[in-house]
């Protein structure tokens, strides 16, 4: 075989693996319309006319902005929403520095005990959650009492449940960054401390960048541990009103703050990809330079 014709076979088989498979390409798009179809025809029936949920009866803001029955007018759907979004902000807001902080010390410590303390930090991703959430209010009614079932309790829960998250994802981007940065720049005269802020920190945008949407999707979606360490009404959440209420007499004014919350987690997710894409790029450049 001559090497032309051997060049030529290797750009055959390169050509043949790039191509897409449309098997795959089919099981892919089946999975995403199967995904997306029940939640699209619940939006669909936020815009009802009428109060089914079910059957169609013309287009409609009546459950959003119009009349007593809508959304915009009732005072649980508000509350649910803005206990919904409060619990997720404090969540990101304490979570995220807490699981980056955590997963940089980690991923610096190679004394004795470091591996169990690694195998602590990630423990309840393996935890069942119903397990962590009775675990959790039988600690703040029988142990803390300090802490009162309702919003604290709910945001300590949530980010028991969130950080560990977080420290997989900054861990995973700590592995490729090496420590050799970090010590040129103590070399030229940085202390630890801005050597982590000057150099680490930037480094790590992607990985923060992605917890914080991982700590708002959490938080949003979290219904069991929200769950147990409500207090009343005041601290329910989307997910919990929709638990309470789809079963009964609901209209499609919930579907409508359903719809609230997941355009908004969507939002965030296309906002947060972008940022990631458009940071992993700058880097990469970067190092290519």
């Amino acid at each position: 075989m001559t090497q032309a014709s051997a060049t030529g076979r290797a750009h055959a088989i390169r050509l043949r693996l790039r191509r897409r498979p449309k098997v795959l390409t089919l099981f892919v798009w089946g999975y995403i319309v199967w995904s997306l179809a029940p939640a699209l025809i619940a939006i669909a029936f936020s815009f009802n006319s009428g109060k089914s949920r079910s059957i169609w009866q013309g287009l409609s803001l009546r459950w959003w902005t119009d009349g007593p029955g809508s959304m915009l007018h009732n005072d649980v759907f508000r509350g649910a929403l803005e206990h919904s979004f409060t619990l997720a902000v404090l969540n990101v807001l304490i979570a995220v520095p807490l699981g980056i902080g955590l997963a940089i010390t980690l991923s610096r410590w190679f004394g004795r005990g470091s591996g169990a303390v690694s195998l602590l930090a990630t423990m309840t991703l393996v935890v069942p959650e119903l397990v962590l959430a009775i675990s959790l209010f039988l600690l703040f009614t029988q142990l803390l009492d300090i802490v009162e079932l309702g919003t604290m309790a709910q945001v300590i829960g949530q980010v028991t449940f969130t950080l560990p998250f977080v420290v997989v994802i900054t861990r995973g981007r700590m592995s490729s960054i090496s420590t050799d940065l970090e010590e040129a720049a103590m070399d030229l005269g940085c202390s630890p401390l801005q050597a982590l802020r000057l150099v680490l920190v930037p480094l790590l945008q992607p990985a923060i960048v992605a917890s914080v949407v991982i700590a708002f999707a959490l938080s949003i979606d979290d219904f069991v541990v929200t769950q147990y360490l409500s207090s009343d009404a005041s601290t329910q959440t989307v997910p919990m009103l929709i638990y309470n209420t789809a079963r009964g007499s609901a209209t499609p004014a919930l579907n409508a703050t359903a719809t609230v919350l997941v355009v908004v987690t969507a939002l965030l997710v296309a906002l947060g990809g972008l940022l990631y894409y458009a940071l992993s790029r700058r880097q990469r450049l970067g190092a290519a330079e």
